[in-house]
């Protein structure tokens, strides 16, 4: 089995960033592949400022995948599930 971790980069608890959390956990979910186990960290920039710079964050929202290669970045509230999908190259198995 493949463990993915999600990152998701916020700006304190906005409500951006509640949407965010609830879109990226509500895709998760639903993905349903039994070969790849996601996880999600969720990272207030706020609070650990030197994370938003060590990873250039220039705008949060963002969801970064890192493993495998190449690294994929999704910015905004991530309410459009296929372009969520497509972005950060994760596939649906049905």
């Amino acid at each position: 089995m493949t463990v993915q971790v999600l990152r998701l980069y916020i700006a304190g608890h906005t409500a951006a960033a509640d949407r965010a959390i609830h879109n990226l956990e509500r895709i998760v979910l639903d993905i349903g592949r039994e070969d790849l186990q996601l996880e999600i960290e969720v990272i207030d920039i706020l609070e650990h400022p030197q994370v938003a710079e060590d990873e250039r964050i220039l705008a949060t929202p963002v969801v970064i995948k890192k493993l495998p290669p190449p690294v994929r970045r999704v910015v905004g509230d991530l309410c459009e599930r296929e372009k969520v999908l497509v972005g950060l190259d994760l596939r649906e198995i049905r």
